[in-house]
């Protein structure tokens, strides 16, 4: 805490460095501008921003020689990221006020890491504020004839109705906004002859900087954005010059055909939707739904999804889920009514549909598959062909997910050559460069993940590959890595017993066996090393390389463990097929051979949207469901597919993924902690209950349309749920290895004889992370705990404050909720733990991703993966990361029969406390005495770590949604 002294040095020293030296000098040139607080407009320049962060700094430090070298490199990066801000928001230039400089010098302070400057910053801030409105200077008056100018340059006093009507239809059935307060903040920024573009500017980012004080603000500013929209789209299609929200419910009916019609002009609509009767879909559209948008969920449908023509958009956000609808229902017999029918789902945000179905529903190439597995042969012809179907499915698809276990490892003998192999990695090598070269012309990133089996030869090279160091010929920094791992060395691991590498050309069954046939063999396979019998192979520890597995994805992000077995043994596909690796977001199992490339559709349900009075709504999930699977499943024969062998698998097995999202938003509608055993209970709950309406939302289709081709022979046939797959698992592991709960709470019974006449999909449930739809439909993504309750998300589309409604909510409601408690959520970056007045039962609810003991994220995984017939995309958090916590973490994921994990995110024991204030004890993370996880059925050998967290990938991370490979 700050002592008297230090807080009277700082206010004696910071006015200068943090009020009016900000007022930039009018003689620097450049195109960017800033209004001062007296409403004169002058140049923008970077001088005045360098001198004040350096008074700020030495306000709080001093000006010791010690500390001057510190001050200079640390002020010149943080200007250096505060201009490059504005330069990269308006890159052709505008205009800036000096408040909004200001708050981003504060917001660069905080993300160094400068709290203590930080905070003096922030109160000295405030301080001057109140000065100002005291002394009746804080308001800038407009000019008495603010004049606009509009695109055709003429200039016309500013339109005050309209601006008053924008804002006041903004904040309707909002609490806690204020409309006066935009349209005076938004006149502060304005002057005489601005742009009119700049006035629709102008509202909207002043409505931004007021999300941090109420959450509503974020629904106002989405709002402001779409009066935008509205005059671009509505503009474009020749229906109207501008429209304010209420008249919305006239134009979007006359829009609808409008769009249609320059669509399918401009190439860019399947000529098909025209046959559909457009005035019934007209009048079906709800242009309320425009509300329910959150700025960031807005924003990003803007930058990322509309379909636009030379960079202009004239796609409105109700005909988007209109046009997505339309090409789902196109094959339907009654395709205005299941038209009507998906969009009403997807438009109320009950469910959302993956991104490659948002992106191409109703255009003339509907790629609408989010995810491709292939396996790659063992011949030079194969691997090249494998390598071109990559780039063709990257081209046009989403993510990729490359089984290369068959190719022969270093050293293998070539009989063709009669030389020796250089093994899978020089080949995966060109798979990261493919994945470079080929990213849908920059639409989206290009994205891979190679799985191997951990028997290979090559494992020990393949899980370095993402190392920082080394030949970099024998390096992949852009492309995932993945180890598929056979529960025989789990076994191994655990029993302290050795482990034997092999080249697969030598043993190549192995590929396809899993279970106790697969033990059985490897063992064959080891005896034959002692009669000389096997040529080329390698015996190590089998502890030793798991410890080198979890250091180097603690290190370096990769690869993820996922375990081959439990992928097998539960698939309702083993009687036709081998699943050999899982996808680039490590949801989907399903099987691949050399015809059969697996593709699945993916689309996850809304969860937070049925939770009714704190309960989870049975009968509307039932409704949800049992038209999302449909759309999932028509998904399949409208698909555009790039290569055959995609189609022949889709068409024989028919797999979709049906998954959830807003886990943790669920959780608090019902004031429920993530790390809580009524949470684990949640999760068994509520995933039961979507398989139990998907598996029979499936077998209705199936009464209508048939099974799909390889039904008979499969576990539905014989009446084998998810559920009680797991018994075959515990059969062929061994029950000493496994530990799962087979309870239920639903009647299973008849969904077990119902399922055996026939079945519409393979595979109908998988958990997606849902990284961008779940900002599209403003809820938490996927199954995550909440990253923090407070911080800036950088994306693609901007930069947007994000805070956690519901702990405001719940502060209010106690009388908590001022500018000192947002303060303080900033100082401690999100974390409520170390703020007193907040009682413990919100500390525990509000508990964010590392503050919650990884222990929880397991256990309710545990309960949802039984229920599933695929997996889940399982991001690992774990604070005061050490050796021995993400080893019994990763045993213990296998131990509770986890199919596959995904990402680890890693706070090394030194990261987890940070020394920026005298106690050391800033936003800690408790450990509580807990290695993280219950004791594994044997001792937890240590780990060797290295001493830094492992790097945020940006594709689908929590904090950087850019990769919409999946969702």
């Amino acid at each position: 805490m700050h002592t008297d002294t230090s807080r009277e040095n700082s206010q004696a020293q910071a006015p200068q460095a943090t009020d009016g030296n900000l007022e930039l000098s009018a003689t620097a040139p450049g195109q960017l501008r800033v209004i001062k607080r007296n409403g004169t407009v002058v140049p923008y320049t970077d001088d005045k921003i360098t001198v004040a962060i350096t008074k700020a700094f030495l306000a709080v430090e001093g000006g010791t020689a010690a500390a001057s070298s510190r001050i200079h490199e640390t002020v010149e990066r943080l200007t250096e990221q505060v201009s490059a801000t504005f330069k990269r928001r308006m890159p052709s230039g505008g205009t800036i006020h000096i408040e909004e400089i200001q708050d981003q010098v504060e917001l660069a302070l905080m993300r160094a890491g400068e709290q203590k400057v930080a905070r003096d910053y922030v109160i000295y801030r405030e301080s001057r504020s109140q000065e100002r409105k005291r002394g009746g200077s804080d308001v800038a008056e407009p000019h008495p004839s603010l004049r606009v100018t509009h695109l055709d340059g003429t200039v016309a006093p500013l339109d005050m109705g309209r601006l008053n009507t924008i804002v006041t239809e903004a904040c309707e059935g909002l609490a806690e906004v204020d409309g006066a307060l935009i349209q005076k903040e938004t006149l502060k920024n304005l002057y005489d002859g601005v742009a009119q573009s700049d006035v629709s500017t102008a509202l909207v980012m002043t409505a931004r900087t007021l999300v941090e004080r109420e959450p509503n603000y974020s629904y106002v500013t989405a709002r402001l954005l779409m009066d935008n929209i509205r005059a671009e789209g509505l503009g474009f299609l020749g229906v109207a010059t501008s429209a304010t929200h209420h008249e919305m419910v006239d134009f979007y009916a006359k829009a609808l055909p409008a769009y249609i019609d320059k669509g399918i002009e401009l190439e860019l609509l399947n000529p098909v939707l025209k046959t559909f009767d457009l005035e019934k879909l007209g009048r079906a559209i709800n242009h309320e739904r425009d509300q329910q948008f959150t700025y960031l969920g807005l924003q990003t449908l803007y930058d990322r999804y509309f379909i636009h023509k030379d960079g202009t958009r004239f796609e409105l956000p109700q005909i988007f889920f209109m046009r997505v609808a339309m090409g789902l229902a196109i094959e339907e017999q009654q395709k205005e009514d299941r038209a009507i029918e998906f969009y009403n789902l997807l438009s109320s945000f009950d469910y959302m549909a993956s991104t490659p179905t948002l992106f191409n529903a109703g255009t003339l190439r509907p790629q609408l598959s989010s995810c491709y597995l292939t396996t790659v042969p063992d011949d030079l012809g194969g691997i090249y062909d494998a390598i071109r179907d990559n780039a063709l499915l990257s081209k046009f698809a989403g993510g990729l997910g490359n089984d290369w276990t068959p190719v022969r490892a270093l050293g293998a003998y070539i009989k063709g050559t009669n030389g020796k192999s250089q093994g899978v990695v020089p080949f995966l090598k060109v798979v990261n460069d493919t994945a470079v070269a080929v990213n849908q012309g920059g639409k989206r990133k290009g994205a891979v993940c190679a799985y191997l089996e951990t028997w290979h030869m090559d494992i020990e090279e393949f899980i370095e590959l993402r190392k920082n160091t080394g030949d970099d010929r024998r390096r992949t920094h852009d492309m995932n890595t993945a180890n598929w791992i056979p529960d025989l060395f789990m076994k191994r691991v655990f029993d302290d017993g050795q482990w034997t590498l092999f080249s697969p050309s030598e043993v190549p069954d192995l590929h396809d066996l899993t279970g106790k046939a697969f033990e059985e063999r490897y063992e064959y396979y080891e005896a034959l090393t002692q009669y000389g019998k096997i040529k080329l192979f390698k015996t190590i520890q089998a502890k030793d390389l798991w410890r080198k597995m979890l250091s180097m994805l603690f290190e370096t992000g990769h690869p993820w463990l996922t375990f081959k077995d439990p992928c097998n043994l539960r698939s309702p596909q083993q009687h036709v097929g081998v699943v050999h690796s899982s996808n680039l977001c490590t949801e989907i199992t399903l099987n691949t051979n050399a015809d059969e490339i697996a593709v699945c559709n993916l689309g996850s349900v809304n969860l937070p949207n049925h939770i009714t009075d704190g309960q989870l709504d049975r009968a509307k999930l039932e409704r949800t469901i049992k038209t999302a699977v449909r759309m999932l499943d028509n998904v399949i024969d409208i698909n555009y597919y790039s290569v055959p062998q995609a189609k022949n698998s889709n068409f024989k097995h028919r797999p979709v993924g049906l998954g959830i999202m807003g886990f943790q938003d669920a959780l608090y509608l019902q004031h429920i902690p993530y790390g809580s055993d009524a949470a684990v209970d949640f999760a068994d709950k509520s995933m039961e209950a979507v398989s139990y309406y998907a598996i029979q939302a499936s077998c209705d289709l199936a009464d209508e349309r048939g099974s799909y081709e390889t039904f008979q022979g499969s576990l539905w046939s014989q009446g084998i749920l998810p559920l009680d797959s797991q018994q075959i698992l515990i059969e062929q592991r061994g029950q000493k290895y496994i530990d799962v709960d087979l309870t239920e709470s639903l009647d299973w019974a008849p969904v077990r004889a119902r399922v055996q006449n026939g079945i519409r999909n393979s595979n109908i449930m998988a958990i997606a992370p849902t990284a961008t739809i779940a900002n599209i439909t403003g809820v938490s993504q996927s199954i995550e705990p909440t990253y923090q309750n407070l911080y800036v998300k950088s994306n693609l589309s901007g930069e947007f404050t994000v805070i956690n409604p519901y702990l405001v909510r719940d502060l209010k409601a106690r009388g908590l909720w001022d500018s000192v408690m947002i303060n303080d959520l900033k100082y401690y970056d999100g974390s409520v733990q170390q703020i007193e007045r907040i009682p413990q039962e919100l500390k525990d609810l509000y508990a964010t991703a590392f503050e919650v003991d990884t222990k929880w994220i397991v256990d309710a995984a545990s309960r949802r993966q039984k229920w599933i017939d695929q997996a889940q995309s399982l991001n690992l958090y774990i604070a005061g990361a050490s050796g021995k916590k993400l080893d019994v973490t990763y045993r213990m994921a296998w131990y509770r029969g986890l199919k596959t994990t995904y990402y680890l995110r890693a706070l090394a024991a030194t990261s987890t406390e940070k020394s920026t204030v005298s106690t050391s004890k800033l936003n800690a993370v408790s450990n509580g005495g807990n290695d993280g996880l219950s004791a594994a059925p044997a001792k937890a050998p240590e780990v060797e770590m290295s001493a830094g967290p492992a790097p945020v990938p940006k594709a689908c991370s929590i904090d950087e949604p850019d990769c919409e490979a999946c969702q």
